[in-house]
């Protein structure tokens, strides 16, 4: 027997039969489509998936951000994810979208953007407590919308940080800064590797740290978060073929460990010049203070300290933004910017180790490391200083100071693994190797009219603080291994002691590795030697043990320093051993190739 609709249907000419036909397929896509969309908005309305911060041995820190404040913001997990935790919300200060910003519908520069101008975010963070180690538990987030509309992430996993001795497997890599490789490199580490339990990020997660979008949604696909999430939706274009990557799937259930580098860093607040400009030009803070100090009266008449301070980090440098999105261990010297934490086997050592970079040309128009711009020769307001530490790391200072406490306590000593992490680099074949890691020595020259003809910055090479200093804390504390980067490009070394030195940088592109005929750009006739080849600090590099690219002369290199050959480094803890892969983005179909491998003592 027909039904009702069925018998209605074959009333129909066959022409209005199949107008009906297709009408109603039309309202079934069309209803379809409707609800992919709404769910696409809902899962999109999260402007990050939710990652791990500062795990202890019974909590772990969950961490998300929207583009709203909301009115309530939990965490879900365990059995069911029937327990919940309501999450603390705070909106991040200072970060915002300009002309060059890629961003929503903003595709060319000031398309949309036209100066700069405030984003406002809203960050959510909840602790879990009451965990037991290593035991994971299943999580998921929500936030509530000011209409009542509920956002729901996917679930992850948690846990606690890991107890000793139980095996770890942590990944290794800096200088992403949303560079045309980081989306192939994190979905190969994904693919290659079971599972991650932590992220150990050895600074340059982004190229401006105020602007929002690097870290959240730059709609070229390649952001910090959705690359280190899966989240990603990079296309790179290799002889002519284009693949798109999603990145990989990590940190929403594996805590990040990020280190400062100079790219976290942002200098003089201003809104005329842009955010490019704004991070280009921090002054050191004695600079500052001298400005303050012949404008006071005009800047602060009523002497106002918080004024003051304000003043003088909107005048030099800041790293406010990279502070308000991690959670990290704080200590009473330097906050969140240096800090230790034991996680399983590994007493980590983190350092706020970079300065600024600034180009290696000699020109008269170079602001540079070398020299200052001719044209500012008498507008101290516009020079570089060359290129200047952020935070002192010299003997006696409070980091100095830090340090030495962290290497002679119980957790540092006891710890089978023991592992320090800075941006700089130590040893390296890189271009940012050069020159010494010191405080400029401004010398300036006059004619016999006293005009100016030249300001020159000098590095003492004998004044290297990470060489003089910091080295042999480290040798003396038998620290295994200092990872570092900065010169997008991985290489290694061992000094005569065995302490391993891993740079493995070469993430999103590289700045290339100055070996045999190709000399670093260096001064001449400068009172101090400028190294051109090689490590400058004298330590031969080592060539990779398993499977070394190979150079034009059918020699093994003792680096990969490529812009079509990404690579990624993992620690596994239950044998101690560090492994380096590459790929090839060239061959999107090829296999990841472990091409190095060495053993911690």
């Amino acid at each position: 027997m027909l039904t009702p609709l069925a018998d209605t249907f074959e009333t129909l000419r066959p022409s209005y039969r199949n107008l009906w036909f297709f009408g109603i397929l039309t309202l079934i896509t069309v209803f379809f489509v409707l609800i992919m969309n709404f769910s696409t908005q809902s899962q999109g309305q999260l402007l990050t998936d939710p990652f791990l911060q500062l795990p202890t041995e019974n909590s772990v820190r969950v961490v998300w951000f929207t583009e709203f404040p909301g009115s309530r913001h939990r965490v879900f997990f365990g059995d069911n994810l029937r327990q919940s935790v309501e999450a603390n919300t705070t909106q991040l200060s200072r970060t915002r979208e300009d002309a060059n910003s890629r961003v929503g519908e903003q595709i060319e520069k000031g398309q949309i953007y036209r100066k700069t101008l405030r984003r406002d975010i809203w960050r959510h963070e909840a602790e879990v407590t009451g965990l037991t180690p290593n035991i994971s538990l299943p999580y998921r987030v929500t936030s509530e919308r000011e209409n009542g509309k509920i956002i729901r992430s996917d679930v992850f996993r948690l846990a606690a940080k890991p107890t000793p001795g139980t095996p770890l497997t942590i990944l290794l890599t800096s200088d992403h800064q949303l560079k045309p490789m980081t989306a192939p490199n994190l979905q190969k580490v994904e693919e290659t590797v079971d599972k991650i339990d932590a992220v150990f990020f050895a600074g340059d997660l982004i190229n401006i740290p105020d602007r929002a979008s690097e870290w959240f949604d730059d709609n070229r696909g390649n952001a910090f978060f959705p690359l280190l999430q899966g989240r990603g939706n990079y296309e790179l274009k290799k002889n002519e073929t284009a693949t798109v990557y999603r990145g990989g799937k990590l940190i929403q259930n594996a805590p990040l460990f990020p280190a400062i580098g100079n790219h976290e860093v942002m200098g003089i607040f201003d809104t005329k010049n842009g955010l490019n400009a704004e991070f280009s030009q921090p002054r050191p803070r004695n600079a500052a203070e001298k400005i303050y100090g012949e404008k006071k009266i005009e800047i602060n008449p009523n002497n106002n300290l918080e004024l003051r301070e304000k003043w003088l980090k909107d005048n030099s440098f800041n790293t406010d933004t990279y502070e308000e999105i991690f959670s990290l261990p704080e200590n009473n010297d330097g906050g969140e910017k240096y800090y230790a934490v034991t996680f399983g086997d590994v007493r980590l050592v983190v350092l706020y180790v970079t300065n600024i970079w600034r180009v290696p040309r000699l020109d008269r128009d170079a602001r540079g490391k070398y020299r200052e711009k001719e044209t500012d020769f008498n507008n101290p307001a516009e020079w570089g200083y060359g290129q200047h530490i952020f935070e002192p790391i010299a003997k006696g200072s409070p980091q100095y100071n830090w340090l030495v406490s962290q290497l002679d306590s119980p957790e540092f000593q006891t710890a089978k693994y023991k592992i320090v992490m800075f941006h700089h680099p130590p040893h390296s074949l890189g271009e940012n190797a050069i020159p010494a890691y010191t405080d400029p020595v401004q010398i300036i020259e006059r004619d016999e009219l006293g005009n100016i003809t030249a300001i020159r910055y000098e590095y003492p090479i004998e004044n290297d603080y990470i060489i003089r200093d910091v080295l042999p804390l480290l040798e003396a504390a038998e620290v295994q291994l200092v990872f570092y980067g900065h010169s997008h490009l991985w290489n290694r070394f061992i000094s005569p002691s065995g302490m391993h030195f891993l740079e493995t940088s070469n993430v999103g592109n590289s700045y290339g590795a100055y070996l045999g005929d190709k000399p670093r750009r260096v001064p001449e006739n400068y009172r101090e030697e400028y190294a051109a080849l090689g490590d400058p600090n004298g330590l031969e590099p080592v060539v990779p043990t398993v499977a070394p690219l190979i150079g034009k002369d059918g020699k093994a290199l003792p680096y990969i320093a490529s812009n079509d050959i990404t690579a990624f480094s993992i620690l596994e803890t239950g044998t101690g051993t560090v492994s380096s892969y590459y790929f090839d983005t060239r061959k999107p179909n090829s296999e990841v190739v472990k091409f190095d491998e060495f053993k911690l003592k």
